[in-house]
């Protein structure tokens, strides 16, 4: 696998380790936000590995969904499942009345457990 990647993949693996620590220590909002942070690198080293890059959230999630998601390569949950991240993550880290509560945070960070062991297969397999 190319340097860059690696690299990018061990910020994302670095940004669900933080993850879990926050939520360990009931910090939700932030623990939500660092789960959305590491699949959001994560699909960015996938559409790097196709010399693609984007300078936006949207535009990064969008090429995803064109690329992997719409093309089989992972499976349609994927969508809602960085969607739902996306939208817990703008209320973890700017909503004042919301909050992020336990239950939420723990699925946030499996679902980005599961879509970065995607991402790390499908990257190994094209290396």
């Amino acid at each position: 696998m190319k340097i860059e990647l690696c690299q990018i993949l061990e910020k994302a693996e670095s940004k669900l380790k933080t993850a879990r620590i926050d939520f360990d220590n009931g910090q939700y909002d932030d623990a939500i936000s660092r789960a959305y942070y590491a699949v959001f690198h994560a699909i960015s080293a996938a559409l790097l590995s196709r010399q693609l890059v984007f300078s936006s959230h949207s535009q990064v999630v969008g090429a995803f969904n064109k690329e992997f998601v719409k093309a089989g390569i992972v499976p349609k949950e994927f969508t809602a499942i960085i969607q739902r991240l996306f939208a817990d993550r703008q209320t973890g880290d700017y909503d004042i009345i919301d909050v992020i509560d336990k239950e939420t945070a723990a699925e946030g960070i499996r679902n980005a457990v599961t879509i970065l062991s995607a991402i790390r297969s499908y990257l190994e397999t094209i290396s």
